[in-house]
């Protein structure tokens, strides 16, 4: 594979990177250029810092200041005549990652965007094709890390708005799914700030999807669950209903819950659920470091832990994890 050495980065590394990743590069960036943006990427796979780099073994060199400047030709004459004069917010989900499943109205979106408010799991090789001139604002949440308050975000949507810009806010999945993307709606409602919404593929399909589990199989299930495991069972935040969901005969996914895993495991087993249960935890979905263990459930956690999965990542459990005999870890 062609190795790209990418240099003088900011905050919109990422978008670089993708857009490079996608032209079929690797890439490596300076280790005295390393950021937590850049940390994260690499902790994803993605790039690789790298001491005291030659630029002469590379195949291409890229500023990553300059390089979003221009890189889409296409999108130099995109639908201006559409622009709302008084501003509006477009809240667009991205889809898991892979930029070939955005949806054709949101890379439309992003295309005749003045502002594009983006998050890290947003497929952020589409941001190629937005305008030259466009603002681009990387407003990510690094787990356990560097992050972008909510409240920040909101005010940031109406203010370009209220500037008179078409503002797109592009995130991964779908905004009305553990998006905020409510959130962000209504802050514009009370300001006054027209809002339209272009649902995206929701990570809690796809990604199993990607990984081969089906997430309803005739003889297996008949629905699924999809439920948030950012806060453990017991804790007074949780609001799941974690014996219903044991005892319910669906299959539960779980999103943003790899650092609650074992409570999770345990908790569903208490209330009845096989530890023999078949469970899966895929990481990064849709991205080429996508991966993935099956385990019984029981032996989840651990399994996670050995295979060094961190988020981004899904958990299926149910027997439509190896309904297929794809997903074999």
């Amino acid at each position: 594979m062609k190795q790209a050495l990418v240099h003088r980065t900011d905050e919109r590394v990422g978008v670089v990177v993708a857009d490079l990743a996608e032209r079929g590069f690797r890439v490596d960036v300076p280790t005295q250029e390393r950021s937590a943006v850049t940390e994260d990427l690499a902790a994803r796979g993605q790039l690789t810092h790298v001491e005291e780099p030659d630029p002469f073994a590379y195949a291409l060199v890229v500023d990553a200041s300059a390089h979003l400047k221009g890189v889409a030709p296409d999108a130099r004459s995109s639908g201006s005549s559409a622009r709302n004069a008084t501003g509006a917010v477009v809240l667009v989900g991205g889809g898991p990652g892979d930029p070939g499943l955005l949806t054709v109205a949101g890379l439309e979106a992003v295309k005749q965007a003045d502002v594009v408010v983006y998050d890290r799991l947003a497929p952020l090789a589409s941001l190629a094709h937005a305008r030259p001139d466009a603002e681009l604002v990387n407003v990510g949440k690094i787990p356990r890390g560097e992050f972008t308050p909510q409240e920040t975000i909101n005010a940031l949507l109406v203010e370009r708005a209220r500037e008179g810009k078409q503002v797109v806010r592009l995130k991964g999945g779908d905004n009305f799914v553990f998006g905020r993307g409510g959130e962000e709606w209504l802050a514009c409602a009370d300001a006054g700030v027209p809002v339209m919404l272009v649902p995206g593929v929701t990570s809690a399909v796809a990604v199993p999807a990607l990984a081969g589990i089906p997430l309803t199989h005739r003889s297996l299930t008949q629905g699924f669950s999809v439920v948030s495991g950012h806060v453990p069972p017991g804790d007074p935040r949780c609001t799941v209903d974690w014996r219903s969901l044991a005892t319910g005969g669906l299959t539960i996914v779980v999103l943003m819950g790899v650092a609650n895993l074992r409570a999770i495991a345990g908790e569903l087993q208490r209330h009845g659920l096989a530890p023999t249960t078949p469970a899966a935890c895929i990481a990064d979905g849709a991205t080429p470091t996508q991966r993935h263990v099956v385990t019984p459930l029981a032996d989840l956690a651990d399994a996670v832990a050995r295979g060094g999965l961190e988020p981004p990542a899904i958990t299926v459990i149910g027997d439509v994890v190896t309904a297929l005999g794809g997903a074999d870890g």
